[in-house]
């Protein structure tokens, strides 16, 4: 009997969390996708390549949907010194355009 009660609790905890996650969506206070892409094939922003020049300056390649930029970051800054159309690496190397 104790057994039934404690489901009937958990049950009842599950319902009331469901129904303020609907009511949240309705309201658009809250958003989630129930499909959550694998690997990193979802994601709009990826560091390609890093590149230590010294202990406080790097060479950075970012793909940001569907382009691929050159920064380079160092203590005073970040700066973007080139960009281009992003195409699979493996075909061939970006050719970027100085900014």
């Amino acid at each position: 009997m104790e057994s039934m009660q404690q489901s009937l609790i958990v049950l009842g905890v599950l319902a009331l969390l469901a129904a303020l996650l609907w009511y949240l969506r309705a309201k658009g206070i809250a958003q989630f996708s129930a499909r959550m892409p694998l690997g990193s094939s979802g994601k709009r922003l990826q560091q390609i390549e890093r590149l230590s020049l010294t202990p406080q300056h790097s060479l950075h390649m970012v793909r940001v949907a569907g382009q691929a930029y050159l920064l380079v970051l160092s203590p005073a800054g970040c700066t973007v010194v080139g960009s281009c159309t992003w195409t699979d690496p493996k075909a061939e190397p970006p050719v970027f355009q100085s900014t």
